[in-house]
């Protein structure tokens, strides 16, 4: 027995929480709240922060969206759910700090029910919480991954491993042969617990999101940092925006489902830059983020 309405008050809430404390961080600017409503079904509610003291962009979206068919990007993966109705509703996140000592972070909790008359519902949850940084900090990973693990607990011993693999797996931009951060969870299809205890599961990662982040982000918001830190900044969000444009599920089933533009492209940061070849310096800080944080490793041992 699924409970839609509980999922909605959950995702609402923590769309909240989430920028409520993300504001006290900053401590400059707000979000502006963008109640929209979908033509085919649904709405949502975006919430923005830009040019505030810490963070350079930032969006928080909640939406809950229906139809009558699941768009090419769902049944690919599931072909058995060609020609149902669905429902999909979550909450996902971009924040892009304007120090790059900050971590870009994001992450998305979902889901989803389709629905044909005379078959049961098919429903499940997904979503995730993942960290881009730009320099890395050993201890910020560790934390990262310590809080990804905590997450896990509801489920079992086994899932943080399982969650941090794929995670692994998914954020990694294939035309480059690099990862895209240093992961954390990402899960998606999960009904096998039953719905009360996927459902636990997912209110676990929603609400570790802070508890990975703010900690980091508070410690890191006032380092110095000059133009060359800028530059490789712009650089690494590059990749960022490759990655979201050509791989990313989330956001090829939301331009597939006639979705709103503004909100799906909401994680694209502000000011991002492309050069010809560029190579970091030999020994530098820019080399060691890719030749050691964006190698997969276990941050726990």
């Amino acid at each position: 027995m699924t409970d839609i309405k509980a999922v909605k008050d959950y995702f609402l809430n923590l769309q909240q929480t989430i920028c409520t404390e993300l504001t006290a961080i900053d401590g400059q600017s707000d979000f502006i709240v963008d109640q929209w409503q979908r033509e085919q079904g649904g709405g949502g509610i975006t919430r923005v922060m830009s040019e505030g003291a810490v963070f350079e962009k930032g969006g928080v979206n909640f939406s809950h969206v229906m139809g009558d068919k699941l768009p090419g990007s769902a049944t690919a993966v599931r072909p058995e759910l060609a020609g149902r109705s669905f429902q999909a509703m979550g909450v996902s996140l971009v924040m892009h700090p304007h120090n790059p000592y900050v971590p870009t972070s994001h992450m998305n909790v979902r889901f989803f029910v389709a629905e044909k008359e005379g078959h049961d519902p098919v429903w499940w949850f997904g979503g995730g919480f993942d960290l881009t940084p730009y320099y890395g900090f050993e201890e910020d990973c560790v934390h990262w991954h310590q809080m990804s693990k905590q997450a896990c607990e509801p489920l079992g011993e086994e899932t943080y491993s399982k969650y941090k693999k794929w995670c692994d797996d998914y954020f990694f931009i294939k035309h480059r042969n690099e990862a895209r951060g240093v992961g954390g969870l990402f899960f998606d299809d999960l009904n096998e617990p039953g719905f009360d205890k996927s459902f636990e599961f997912t209110r676990s990662v929603g609400d570790h999101y802070l508890k990975a982040y703010a900690p980091i982000a508070e410690k890191r918001k006032n380092e110095s940092f000059g133009e060359r830190e800028k530059t490789f900044q712009k650089m690494r969000r590059g990749r960022y925006v490759e990655f979201n444009l050509v791989y990313d599920r989330g956001t090829l089933f939301g331009l597939q489902t006639g979705g709103r533009t503004e909100s799906i492209l909401m994680s694209l940061p502000s000011d991002v830059g492309w050069y010809y070849d560029w190579q970091p310096e030999p020994g530098s800080e820019e080399e060691r983020l890719t030749d050691y944080f964006l190698k997969p490793k276990n941050w726990l041992a």
